[in-house]
């Protein structure tokens, strides 16, 4: 086995391998920086720990530990470990590996991980090689690559992989490298005692952008460097060693611009410069567009994409535009580089700069049409030189300039198009001071095309005894799908999540939440509480499809809000990035709430509840007034809801169900959270049933009844029951209530 993953032979300072090799992680605790793929509870470190590792591929910037992370792996797993170099290695070698990896399968049932480097220089014929002893088993593939896997990478092979992106470095972790590597007396240069100079250290850090490998190299260059001209490496142990700012700046000279003219730098650099001038930002602009030609990109093609925006994104608003760029781009031309910066300049800031307008756009809706149908030129508009006399062709045509303003109004479009409309003017810039004439044209042309005839429209009405119930169960329980999809949709917006999140949903019986959640963070970690064992039974078996790194990870528990330690201990995790809470009540009062949900958040983390609590439910006294037009019976029940809702002393509800919004944000600001909320108006048609009738109005078992009858007369109770006993009758009502979504950042 290559000695990259032996782990021998790599931990003496005097080795010559250089300090990057020496420095490379071992185990996954080792491991600096990718929080987002290998930190507590996430998928990969979870896989790689149970050594349960299906096909990955490695994508990230050079620098980044994608070798380093191979190498973990290489340490972890039982199987056997294959290394390939697809600069190096072809179709012979990958038969070799193979034929190794089917004996050990076959004699000793013994997998094999193959790590191949550089995997996206394979050609297609090399990549095919290795898809079917992917696909089978054979070999669990490890591949690594700096360019994007989905365009480099057969797609066949793609498919059949987890992709997992790696990140630049942050400073913090450079540093933390840094000082692992000062201290390290094994593998670094902690036999002597190095010093650097105050920002010295920084400066290496903040030019090294991201990229450890380069940090080490330019940190060995200047170490092993600074030492006594009198002294070879290396010197005695305890020898000072003393890095000054300007041996440091020395070392490590210039950035190195991530940039590749035909990868996807190239492709995401040009992309980020034309979103920021189309979002208006200047200073956005010159800076992408400052590193393109940093890195020597074509100014042919940055011209290229400027005149294309001209049009696309300014259009109308600013119809100088498409000039300014193609007369900039001339001015390039003739005077070319250093000087033709100025023109780039020019017409990057004119762009950044003008209104916008992407109206253009409205001819791919016109070419839709004319592919959906190929309609005959109109009469009137066909040519009157040719075939006037024979055909009639022209007939009836207007000439605009016989009239006042050079404008007639006609119909243009083909029959069957009467009436469609394509451009719609903006409001901004030049467009704007059009759109009104247009838009009045329009209506003008409309009127003596149309003609006043009018469209009829089907009208939807319930009848009882056409339609039945039935009909009106179907289009309530379509309802009800859309108000949970809306609810569900509302909590991940607030949460927004990152693949590689960790999640963590109590009372998920539902799976509402708990399926979202395993779409959208695939990498990261879903965590649910169920009521108990048979609940998380019928969730699991609608998983029972997922690998098992992948399944949520299901707890039964009691408890609302669980402790980091119970987290630990059936989650391997005890502070997740969100906790997701869908419930019309929580039943445990705020301060609690706060309490023990801080313990469980990451830094950064939020909670999110989403909650419809009774005081802000419907009142059956706004149906009685709206649905009913019973106002002085409205009023009366009205006078006893507002009571009941308000009295603090009654227990009719749970605890959530009494607390107001400030409640809730006051324990959680005295906890530390930020804490936002947001309330929504909630609407749906409602079947109300007699069953819910008998709820409300026992006065023995019904809180909300019995708290009622007392503050009204018996006459009026019983007068309101019958008065919506009767309105049921008739269909469903419009039910109205509010939820709030509350969202607390730490």
């Amino acid at each position: 086995m290559d000695e990259l993953f032996s782990g021998k032979n790599k931990n003496n300072t005097n080795d010559c391998s250089p300090l990057a090799d020496r420095m490379r992680p071992r185990t996954l605790e080792d491991i600096i920086g990718q929080d987002h793929i290998v930190g507590q509870g996430r998928l990969l470190r979870r896989a790689i720990q149970a050594d349960r590792l299906s096909s990955i591929i490695l994508y990230g910037p050079p620098g980044t530990g994608k070798t380093s992370l191979a190498a973990v792996i290489a340490n972890t797993t039982r199987a056997a470990f294959e290394k390939l170099n697809a600069v190096l290695s072809g179709v012979k070698d990958i038969r070799e590996v193979i034929d190794r990896s089917d004996d050990r399968f076959r004699l000793y049932s013994k997998r094999t991980i193959l790590f191949v480097d550089e995997v996206h220089r394979w050609n297609k014929a090399q990549q095919d090689a290795l898809l079917p002893w992917v696909e089978n088993g054979t070999v669990i593939l490890v591949g690594a690559t700096t360019e994007n896997p989905f365009f480099e990478v057969n797609k066949a092979l793609v498919s059949r992989s987890r992709i997992f992106q790696l990140k630049p470095l942050e400073k913090e972790d450079l540093l933390e490298a840094a000082k692992r590597t000062i201290s390290d007396k094994e593998r670094g240069y902690g036999k002597w005692n190095v010093k650097f100079e105050e920002s010295a250290i920084e400066h290496l850090v903040e030019v090294a952008g991201g990229d450890v490998r380069s940090l080490l190299n330019a940190m060995e260059l200047a170490i092993e460097t600074s030492i006594d001209e009198s002294l070879n490496w290396p010197p005695p142990e305890g020898t000072n060693i003393f890095i000054s700012l300007n041996t440091a700046e020395e070392s490590i000279q210039t950035r190195a611009l991530l940039y590749d003219r035909d990868g996807d730098y190239h492709f995401d650099t040009i992309s980020a410069f034309i979103k920021s001038v189309r979002g208006s930002d200047p200073d956005a602009a010159l800076y992408w567009l400052a590193k393109m030609v940093r890195a020597g990109e074509d100014p042919k093609f940055i011209f290229r994409r400027m005149i294309i925006l001209a049009s696309e994104d300014v259009g109308l608003a600013d119809p100088m535009a498409l000039s300014v760029v193609i007369s900039c781009a001339q001015a390039f031309e003739r005077i070319g580089f250093p000087e033709g910066n100025f023109p780039l300049s020019h017409a990057c800031l004119y762009l950044a700069t003008a209104p916008k307008s992407n109206t253009t756009m409205s001819y791919f809706d016109a070419l839709k049409e004319v592919e959906k149908e190929d309609a005959d030129v109109p009469n009137h508009l066909r040519d009157a030189s040719r075939d006037a006399e024979s055909f009639g062709h022209g007939e009836g045509y207007v000439y605009p300039h016989a009239y006042r303003d050079h404008w007639a109004a006609q119909q243009y479009l083909p029959g069957s198009l009467r009436g469609r409309t394509f451009y719609i003017p903006s409001s901004v810039g030049y467009e704007g001071k059009i759109r009104e004439e247009v838009l009045q044209k329009r209506e003008l042309q409309a009127a003596i095309v149309l003609g006043s005839n009018e469209t009829s429209n089907e009208i939807l009405s319930w009848s009882a005894s056409s339609k039945g119930k039935e009909g009106w169960f179907k289009r309530l329980e379509s309802g009800r799908n859309s108000l949970l999809l809306h609810d569900r949709n509302l909590i991940f917006s607030a949460a927004s999540p990152c693949r590689h999140s960790r999640i963590l949903i109590p009372q998920a019986n539902d799976g509402l939440l708990l399926w979202e959640s395993l779409r959208r963070c695939p990498e990261g970690l879903t965590a649910a509480l169920v009521s108990g064992e048979a609940a998380a039974d019928v969730l699991l078996r609608y998983a029972a499809a997922l690998d098992e790194t992948e399944k949520p990870q299901l707890a039964a528990s009691v408890e609302i809000l669980p402790k980091p330690s119970q987290c630990e201990k059936w989650f391997s995790c005890s502070q997740f990035d969100h906790i997701l809470f869908r419930s019309p009540r929580l039943s445990i009062e705020p301060f609690l709430a706060a309490s023990a949900v801080k313990p469980l958040l990451a830094k950064n983390g939020s909670f999110i509840l989403l909650s419809s609590p009774p005081y802000l439910g419907q009142r059956l006294s706004q149906i009685l007034d709206v649905e009913c037009g019973k106002k002085e019976l409205s009023l009366n029940l009205h006078n006893a809801e507002e009571l009941f809702f308000s009295n603090t002393d009654n227990s009719a509800f749970s605890a959530f169900g009494l607390w107001k919004e400030n409640d809730l944000i006051n324990a959680f600001e005295k906890q530390g959270f930020t804490v936002t909320t947001q309330t929504i108006e909630q609407k749906e048609e409602r079947l109300i049933t007699e069953k819910d009738l008998s709820a409300w109005f026992d006065t023995e078992k019904s809180r909300w009844g019995s708290f009622i009858v007392k503050n009204l007369e018996k006459s009026e109770f019983t007068a309101i029951e019958e008065t919506l006993r009767q309105r049921i009758s008739k269909g469903p009502v419009l039910w109205r209530w509010k939820s709030i979504c509350f969202k607390a950042n730490i």
